[in-house]
């Protein structure tokens, strides 16, 4: 290839990305020759960020928080998918086009599928009603889930959510609040934590996994958390000390970013190399 593939990520902050390892790390194994940038942009300077990458013809990038969803009207088109769940975290130029695709909901159903998680008719419950929780909800009712409920802090985000998808997604969706979380354990296969309390950053992350129910899950009930700072979330630690299934928000962040490495390139990467790339 005369000209390296470039890509990037835009975050605000994005120091912390591991995306430029990954990526470059299964070019490097691949033989070809690819570049990945961090691009660390305020909210208030990303339509500029954007327009001056689209005229140097940038090959595709990544958007990680605050960005996924203001991105969305400053590029050329945003699959169907991209479109339910709200957000873009993938874009790749098509044709002189860019276009916007969500790979966060197709990475977790793999990581889970990885992990031998079944989702056919599975009964889950997601925890949070942001980004990462429509992107779950799309994911898995794809991929076969009969029931999904969706809990949050705030009752009326969760009641939001389940209405803005309830037309686009195939299979049983409801809302309920937290104070419900009890009753809705005591059924699930799949428990999704999909919110920011178990960062690594957050103070309260212990007293968060104390004040769920875990107990109340089925002892063959898988249960994955989204965050992968810390790789055991104090959910992931408590879920584990009752026996249970656990999957750790690594897989998830790799088979996302697989697929869009796919996607810009048109080779298949070596996950294990990518994989050990986000380890290091």
């Amino acid at each position: 290839m005369s000209n390296p593939i470039r890509l990037g990520i835009f975050g605000w902050p994005v120091a912390h990305s591991k995306s430029p390892q990954m990526h470059e790390a299964a070019a490097r194994a691949l033989g070809i020759e690819l570049r990945y940038e961090r691009f660390g942009v305020a909210p208030a300077d990303l339509q500029e960020a954007i327009r001056q990458q689209h005229e140097a013809a940038i090959d595709g990038y990544n958007l990680t928080v605050p960005h996924k969803e203001s991105v969305m009207t400053l590029i050329d088109e945003v699959t169907p998918e991209a479109q339910a769940i709200g957000a873009v975290n993938t874009v790749v130029r098509t044709n002189e086009r860019y276009v916007g695709h969500n790979t966060d909901a197709p990475g977790l159903v793999r990581s889970l599928e990885e992990a031998g998680i079944q989702l056919a008719e599975a009964r889950v419950v997601v925890l949070g009603a942001g980004g990462a929780a429509r992107a779950a909800v799309v994911g898995l009712s794809g991929a076969g889930a009969e029931d999904v409920t969706v809990l949050s802090r705030r009752p009326e985000q969760s009641v939001a959510l389940c209405d803005s998808l309830a037309k686009q997604i195939d299979c049983n969706l409801q809302a309920a609040p937290l104070s419900e979380a009890r009753a809705c354990f005591a059924s699930a296969t799949l428990l999704v934590q999909a919110t920011s309390a178990t960062l690594e950053s957050n103070a309260g992350a212990a007293d968060f996994a104390a004040s769920l129910p875990i107990d109340a899950l089925p002892p063959d009930a898988a249960v994955i958390d989204l965050v992968y700072k810390p790789l055991k979330t104090s959910v992931l630690a408590v879920a584990e000390q009752r026996g249970l299934t656990v999957v750790d928000g690594l897989g998830m962040l790799l088979h996302q970013g697989a697929i869009a490495f796919e996607m810009w390139t048109g080779l298949e990467p070596p996950l294990d190399v990518m994989r050990s790339a986000l380890k290091g």
